[in-house]
């Protein structure tokens, strides 16, 4: 069984990256695997109203990427370059026959997604900015799913590292990349999280 802290290492080492090795395929078996682990998720009233579109031919994967937005905060870069940009993506959809609420279901199944992935030595980006008509017409997405969530996956190319924020409320909690290159996460500290004990 994992242990506490193989877990805690785990969701640690599983930073959000934007910057990725495009010329690395992605295994098909991979993506699925993946979509896989959502099946054994927690679900709101246990409707199960998620469903994957798999991209993985460089074809549709360069119709996607100009429809995306890529980190807000850095207002002077908009996305990784060719050679640096994702190689598969994962858009998870709402099944609206089974509702217009996913309640809890996507952000659940999304850490599953991203956790398993970095067993396979892969990181990625969720995106919500994204233009859903174009991307519902580039992929031919039928009018039944609606389109949630754009996961762009691949293997990393570059360091993301958590800061500890300093404590104060009104602390930065922006990411900045510093010159080298090297990703940055303020987090904030356990203290500020909890509270109250009961």
């Amino acid at each position: 069984m994992i242990t506490f802290d193989e877990l805690r290492q785990l969701i640690i080492e599983d930073r959000t990256v934007r910057r990725f090795d495009e010329n690395r395929k992605i295994e098909d078996n991979h993506l699925r695997s993946l979509i896989e682990l959502t099946r054994y998720c927690h679900s709101g009233r246990n409707a199960q109203p998620l469903k994957y579109l798999l991209v993985n031919s460089e074809e549709y994967c360069q119709k996607i990427y100009p429809l995306l937005k890529w980190a807000g905060y850095f207002k002077d870069w908009d996305g990784p370059e060719p050679g640096e940009r994702p190689s598969a993506y994962i858009i998870q959809c709402l099944d609206s026959h089974y509702g217009k609420d996913c309640l809890c279901d996507d952000g659940l199944q999304l850490e599953a997604i991203s956790l398993g992935m970095k067993t396979f030595g892969l990181s990625g980006c969720i995106i919500k900015a994204f233009n859903q008509p174009a991307l519902k017409e580039v992929l031919s997405i039928d009018e039944r799913y609606i389109p949630r969530y754009v996961f762009a996956l691949g293997y990393p190319l570059e360091t993301v590292v958590i800061e500890d924020m300093d404590g104060n409320e009104n602390a930065d909690f922006k990411y900045f990349r510093t010159p080298d290159g090297v990703h940055h996460v303020p987090k904030r500290r356990l203290n500020e999280l909890i509270i109250g004990m009961l």
